[in-house]
């Protein structure tokens, strides 16, 4: 499929803002985030942004984005339609948190707040991850490796600019057990990632025969295109990548999501420099655009099995 780029900014920023999001809300819940008052609000300021943004770009591959709204009545059948509502569930427990971290309150209610928000930013995920794995006609999506990902990104990336505001605060005691654990999911996510593309690499070609289930009777092949020019299925669905372009990004996005933050924790924890956390954030979610550009390129659409080569 052709990469639509408001949608690989939204899966990339939205997806690292609710990892901030969760990993803060989870350590205000169990009394282990070191700081409070605006040390708490500065993450989740910075968090809404990269929500906000993330939202607002998604609906500028709308046809109508003025009518995007209506999306959120199909909940009972659209992945799509769950993970707006979860989404703008998730900002209610943030504006509680900001509102008691505002106030100097550090009672009950910011341990219920922190939970809250934790678990509407992991069902936002779980909601956003499901739109492409519940679609039958890509089967590259159609992996186990596809939800794990979804959250280990989301939460290596957020876990990443969580950490560079501790680093750099000058009120936070930062032990090993966080960047540690950040350093565990990086590998985590390289593995995985790593075994999807094995996977999708050996699945058997796209053809009418396939799409059609007709294989079993021999090679099956149209009469004629079913189009005469170029239409929005040919530039979106059709999309081809050669091999070659796509192994080299793979090994760019792999350094950057996976490689340089481990090497950034590495340095921070061996040299004290606080400093090396803010380009580890950073080329980590350079590494996410990277990957999920391939995503959506290295998806085939079983609708493409029908154009000729030319089209394709």
């Amino acid at each position: 499929m052709k990469p639509a780029l408001s949608v690989i900014f939204f899966t990339v920023m939205s997806g690292t803002g609710y990892g901030l999001w969760c990993l803060l809300g989870a350590a205000l819940c169990v009394g282990a985030y070191p700081i409070a008052g605006n040390g708490v609000l500065v993450p989740l300021a910075f968090g809404f942004v990269l929500v906000t943004a993330g939202l607002l770009a998604s609906t500028l591959h709308l046809g109508r984005p003025e009518r995007a709204w209506r999306a959120l009545s199909q909940w009972r059948s659209s992945w799509l339609s769950r993970e707006g509502i979860a989404s703008l569930a998730t900002y209610l427990p943030m504006l509680v948190l900001a509102w008691l971290a505002s106030t100097g309150r550090t009672s009950d209610g910011v341990r219920i707040a922190g939970a809250l928000l934790a678990l509407c930013a992991l069902v936002t995920l779980w909601c956003t991850a499901n739109i492409y794995r519940s679609l039958k006609t890509i089967r590259a999506w159609r992996t186990r490796q596809v939800l794990p990902l979804y959250f280990a990104f989301a939460l290596l990336s957020g876990g990443l600019w969580l950490w560079t505001w501790l680093a750099l605060s000058p009120y936070a005691v930062i032990g090993l057990a966080f960047p540690l654990a950040l350093m565990a999911l990086a590998v985590i996510a390289a593995v995985i990632k790593t075994d999807y593309w094995r996977r999708i690499d050996a699945q058997p070609a796209n053809t009418a025969g396939h799409a059609t289930g007709l294989e079993m009777l021999g090679d099956v092949r149209a009469f004629e295109g079913p189009v005469t020019e170029e239409s929005y299925l040919t530039r979106e669905m059709a999309f081809v990548l050669a091999r070659k372009h796509s192994a080299r990004l793979r090994r760019i996005a792999l350094v950057l999501f996976a490689v340089l933050p481990v090497l950034g924790i590495v340095i921070a924890l061996a040299t004290g420099i606080a400093w090396v956390a803010l380009p580890a954030a950073i080329a980590c979610v350079a590494g996410l655009f990277v990957e999920r550009w391939l995503f959506f390129a290295e998806a085939r659409h079983a609708v493409a099995a029908f154009f000729p080569a030319p089209l394709a």
